[in-house]
């Protein structure tokens, strides 16, 4: 299955995660939950976490893949 979108919230269930192609430049918000991403070719992981109803966001830095998954239950997110 392909699911294509320049912008827009999904929710992950529990330790599902959700694969980004080519996704450099665009920003990743935790609007619910936690969440944790790797890209291709960075050093550092990266963990987001929405509290008091401010999301936490991180713009993608490669071109390559990056994963998107969330931690210790059920994650919003936001991509713009």
């Amino acid at each position: 299955m392909r699911i294509e979108m320049k912008s827009g919230a999904v929710t992950l269930g529990p330790n599902q995660t959700l694969r980004l192609v080519d996704g450099a430049g665009s920003t990743v918000c935790a609007v619910e939950g936690s969440v944790w991403i790797t890209e291709e070719n960075q050093a550092r992981d990266i963990v987001l976490q929405a509290g008091s109803g401010t999301p936490s966001c991180y713009r993608l830095r490669s071109r390559g893949v990056a994963i998107v998954n969330s931690l210790g239950g059920t994650a919003a997110v936001s991509f713009a």
